[in-house]
């Protein structure tokens, strides 16, 4: 998405099989686009119009990847040897961070972004806390790093929510320590005044994020909040994620994570707890009554034996679901929906917590809305012409009915089979090739290499 889609001229795509949220799979579906956006949906087409571009299989709207750490993606493969748990696999993560630069964040972030298209993810929310130097000072641009990302995510054809992370100590009272220094900004107050000089664009978005409740001191929860707030923006927090942060918040606060939260402010509309694993009953009526949404990770949860968390209780309570890729052990929002329901059934020993359609949903529209993108993450006119296909002729999905496109999607598919991906109205994946990088294995080779040198 170099560039603008303002302009883009019209086009129209005829689609073998959509999903659109209020009738389910439909057959033979026409969508008119226009300047980046879905200027009109025809149902009841059963060929293409002339000059209609067609897509074989089911289209969906864009994937949102909720929750992002890019440089994550090095550590693929490297942090599954052998045993552990999450605080010895963050300190393989550190070392990772320490050897970023503007440069090569960059070049791994393209390939990361690159990576998410061919998985027909269209925006994705970039929990972003490696701000500055390895020894904690700043850059000449303090913003180097955002932007880097912000740029990789152009080239790589996706839109992206930078969510600007205020990360301040190791632990309730303590300074960070050598690993987290470039993380830090010393003061909520010195993280505003560099989050202020970000600026949005047609494709980039700014909010923020509170990396947790052991990183930003309790009396400065409510300067990161006021900020989201002052300017409509998303705010997430990554939340009781393991159950040492909970017993270490409640030795200091007396309180959960969660209640902490609420006490300064941050729970409400326009956030998003990450994980949110490990809960009481307070605490989730909390998020729910509140309107706080939750984003699952579960392939990352899983990966770091992290546990299952209560989404079901969540949304009964009122959280709106989301899903993210978060450490990138895979990518592959399909995976995550499919985990989210197949989870809870391990979790409660019974099927059918959620319909492919419910789960679709949280892939797609309730991502985008935490993500700020309210106007993506459905097929409708108005809407931006945001939107991916999965094979439904390949190993994994041929044989099922066409009208169960759904159900197949997103308990047989996985990313690779997503056959195109358009993001505002053009073609950042087609036939299963990136249009834009043109060797993504090979990018992610060079950049993760050029990290280990």
């Amino acid at each position: 998405m170099t560039g603008t889609t303002t302009g883009t001229p019209p086009r129209t795509y005829w689609l073998e099989y959509a999903w659109l949220e209020d009738r389910g799979v439909v057959p033979g579906v026409a969508l008119e686009t226009a300047d980046g956006r879905i200027t009109a949906v025809r149902t009841d087409t059963p060929a293409p119009p002339p000059g209609a571009e067609p897509l074989r299989g089911l289209t969906v709207p864009g994937l949102a990847n909720a929750h992002s750490h890019a440089f994550h993606r090095a550590l693929r493969g490297t942090v599954q040897v052998g045993s552990g748990t999450f605080w010895t696999w963050r300190e393989v993560m550190y070392a990772t961070a320490r050897r970023l630069t503007p440069d090569t964040y960059h070049a791994l972030a393209r390939a990361v972004y690159a990576e998410m298209a061919l998985a027909g993810i269209t925006a994705v929310g970039e929990f972003h806390y490696v701000h500055h130097a390895p020894d904690g000072t700043r850059y000449a641009d303090p913003n180097a790093m955002g932007e880097a990302l912000i740029a990789a995510a152009a080239e790589a054809g996706i839109r992206i929510t930078l969510l600007d992370t205020c990360y301040l100590s190791s632990g309730f009272g303590e300074p960070p320590t050598r690993h987290q220094l470039r993380f830090s900004d010393g003061t909520a107050e010195n993280w505003a005044e560099r989050c202020a000089l970000l600026k949005e664009r047609d494709h980039a978005r700014i909010g923020a994020a509170i990396h947790s409740v052991r990183a930003v001191p309790a009396p400065q929860l409510a300067t990161v909040a006021r900020w989201a707030r002052d300017r409509r923006a998303p705010l997430h927090v990554h939340l009781s994620e393991q159950t040492a942060e909970n017993d270490a918040c409640r030795a200091a606060h007396g309180r959960t994570p969660t209640q902490l939260l609420a006490d300064h402010g941050v729970l409400g509309p326009l956030t998003t707890g990450v994980h949110n694993t490990h809960l009481t009953d307070e605490d989730i009526a909390l998020i729910g009554t509140s309107g706080t949404g939750t984003c699952m990770c579960p392939t990352t949860e899983r990966d770091l034996a992290d546990g299952i968390g209560p989404a079901a209780a969540l949304q009964r309570a009122g959280s709106s679901l989301c899903l993210g890729s978060d450490s990138h052990a895979v990518i592959d929002l399909l995976e995550e929906a499919r985990a989210m329901e197949l989870d809870e059934r391990l979790r409660t020993r019974t099927r059918g917590h959620w319909t492919a359609s419910d789960l679709l949903y949280a892939a797609t529209e309730a991502g985008h809305a935490a993500l700020g993108w309210t106007e993506a993450g459905t097929l409708r006119a108005g809407a931006l012409a945001d939107f991916t296909t999965i094979a439904l002729d390949s190993v994994r999905t041929a044989g099922a009915p066409p009208h169960l496109g759904a159900e197949t999607a997103v308990f047989a598919a996985t990313a690779a089979d997503v056959r195109h991906t358009v993001v505002g109205g053009r073609h950042v994946v087609r036939d299963g090739a990136h249009t834009l990088v043109p060797d993504v294995p090979r990018a992610l080779a060079d950049a993760i290499e050029a990290l280990r040198a």
